[in-house]
């Protein structure tokens, strides 16, 4: 297991939310002029895009994020996604959130896949940042945010080896080993299952992409799919376009329970859901067709997709700060008048004496 794919599997996943959330937010545009107060804007998409795309770049989250460390599991990756998708005034019911993450990871999972190289993942991070840009054009200050974290890309993948990017890409496979998209009823029981026939025709290898911060990636992987001026490309014939479904994730106890924790504490804390102030409400964001197909997607949720959030509490509690004094304080130990005889008895006081 590779200790450096964390970075790559946040951004590109984070990437492919942010083209969901685009293309659903194009689709429910209004003019402003014919606007309800609940209904969605253009001025409302590019807010949305700038207050995700600013929490997801913070600096604090990054440093965090690109110290060597392992995967953590599903259900804690999830977690900050829903936290990070709610870091500004849009809001997703269980369902839509549902139907989000299923398609972020089945589109990361194919392009993992489909890279003629181990070290193209990192061509695939560059066109998900490169996208990611075009989104915050009026905004210098997030783009600087997004130039720093391809600095950060640059410094620590830059210099590793064929094999060491071999073992991102089989970390990334293993992560997304029990993630299938199948057809389930009602019941949970599986009634059909989606193929394609590979061809076996070859396909002669592409040149090698540039890893600069502007330059022709070559690749496509990693681009905008939902975006109407993207060539479309892949390299498997008949791929059947009609995927859908639900992520089945793992449910097994987590023996590093305390460290995810941890981890979605220093990840979290910089993440803020903002709430609306004043008069203007807060928006939401249907990911299906209609109302009525979002409900029945409610409905029929697997029991074992649903779970406790746990809220992790970043601004400072003034009672609970007291009450957490005054156990503290029946800690404090009087200090005792030190006997110039047992020099051995107090440790720091003979070292001090050294």
């Amino acid at each position: 297991m590779s200790m450096r794919t964390l970075p790559l599997l946040f951004l590109n996943l984070g990437g492919e939310m942010l083209y969901i959330l685009d293309q659903r937010l194009r689709a429910q545009n209004i003019p402003v002029d014919k606007a309800r107060k609940d209904e969605w804007t253009e001025v409302d998409r590019k807010r949305v895009l700038n207050d995700i795309i600013s929490t997801m770049f913070n600096r604090k989250f990054m440093e965090e994020l690109f110290k060597p460390q392992e995967l953590y599991s599903k259900k804690a990756l999830r977690t900050v996604y829903d936290r990070l998708a709610h870091a500004s005034i849009m809001r997703l019911n269980q369902a839509s959130m549902d139907k989000l993450y299923d398609l972020m990871t089945m589109a990361f999972k194919y392009q993992i896949l489909l890279c003629p190289r181990p070290k193209d993942v990192l061509l695939v991070t560059f066109n998900h940042l490169d996208a990611i840009k075009g989104f915050i054009q009026d905004s210098p200050t997030i783009l600087h945010q997004v130039d720093e974290t391809f600095r950060q890309l640059t410094e620590t993948y830059g210099g590793l080896s064929a094999g060491e990017f071999g073992l991102i890409r089989q970390t990334l496979l293993i992560f997304f080993q029990d993630l299938h998209i199948r057809m389930f009823n009602k019941k949970g029981e599986e009634i059909r299952k989606i193929e394609f026939k590979h061809g076996g025709n070859y396909v002669a290898a592409l040149r090698e992409g540039s890893f600069e911060l502007h330059g022709d990636r070559v690749l496509k992987l990693g681009n905008n799919m939902y975006s109407v001026n993207r060539p479309v490309e892949t390299h498997m014939s008949g791929a059947s376009k009609n995927l859908a479904s639900r992520t089945q994730e793992s449910i097994a106890p987590n023996p590093l329970a305390k460290e995810e924790l941890n981890f979605l504490a220093r990840l979290m804390g910089g993440m803020e859901i903002k709430k609306p102030s004043g008069p203007e409400p807060g928006f939401r964001l249907n990911l299906f067709t209609t109302d009525e197909e979002e409900e029945q997607a409610a409905l029929t949720r697997p029991e074992e997709l649903s779970y406790e959030v746990i809220n992790i509490q970043a601004i400072q509690d003034q009672q609970r700060n007291k009450e957490l004094a005054r156990i503290m304080g029946e800690f404090e130990i009087t200090e005792q008048p030190r006997s110039s005889a047992s020099k051995g008895d107090d440790l720091l006081a003979m070292m001090d004496e050294l």
